[in-house]
């Protein structure tokens, strides 16, 4: 699960709102909270900012967004592309999602590890995924509409997973049969899957 080690408020001056980045046990992948604004009418929140992104240290650009809707039960993961590796922003906009990053790059120190967090329509939570990582959601609720910020296009040629109960994983999703694409079926054990066709970890 999630392990918050740190948090940065980054609230800046005259913008109305901000957010907090609350780091996980995989170095790069973060939780990003952000600041709700109510009074009688309802809410409102800022998904994005470029700026107070930077700020945290988030600095991709993004260039596509995607909606999916799914129901209770269903697992979509764990995916990746690899010459066009894409760091996501992730968050939900009704129901609620166990949203898993796992570290697949060749050489890092925390390789084959995951963290996860809880995504729903009520806690606002976002997290940010950078490229390199796999990445997979189960829903929860009965059912849920799950929006994602991509940093590069999706490319149907450059398509790769890992499948979601690989033992080396040891994923705690909480089911023990999820309801799975025809294609995430046959994904691949980590183990058996060429060091070629994995990303490549890149020390700062």
């Amino acid at each position: 699960m999630s392990t918050p080690v740190q948090a940065y408020p980054q609230n800046i001056p005259g913008t109305g709102s901000g957010f907090t980045r609350i780091d996980t046990s995989l170095p790069g992948v973060c939780l990003i909270q952000p600041q709700v604004n109510r009074d009688s009418r309802g809410f409102f929140l800022e998904t994005y900012h470029k700026a107070k992104f930077s700020a945290m240290g988030i600095t991709d650009r993004f260039v596509q967004d995607n909606h999916s809707c799914s129901s209770r039960g269903i697992l979509r993961g764990l995916h990746y592309q690899l010459n066009h590796p894409q760091a996501k922003l992730c968050g939900v906009v009704a129901g609620e999602v166990l949203d898993v990053a796992v570290d697949i790059r060749v050489g890092s120190p925390t390789f084959g590890k995951s963290t996860s967090a809880l995504l729903t329509a009520e806690n606002h939570n976002l997290i940010y995924i950078p490229a390199g990582f796999a990445h997979g959601f189960l829903v929860l609720s009965e059912s849920a509409q799950f929006l994602y910020k991509c940093s590069d296009f999706y490319d149907p040629g450059d398509e790769y997973g890992i499948s979601w109960n690989d033992p080396f994983l040891n994923i705690a999703w909480t089911v023990q049969r999820p309801v799975l694409s025809e294609k995430d079926r046959r994904l691949p054990h980590l183990n058996y899957v060429s060091p070629q066709f994995l990303p490549r970890f890149h020390s700062s």
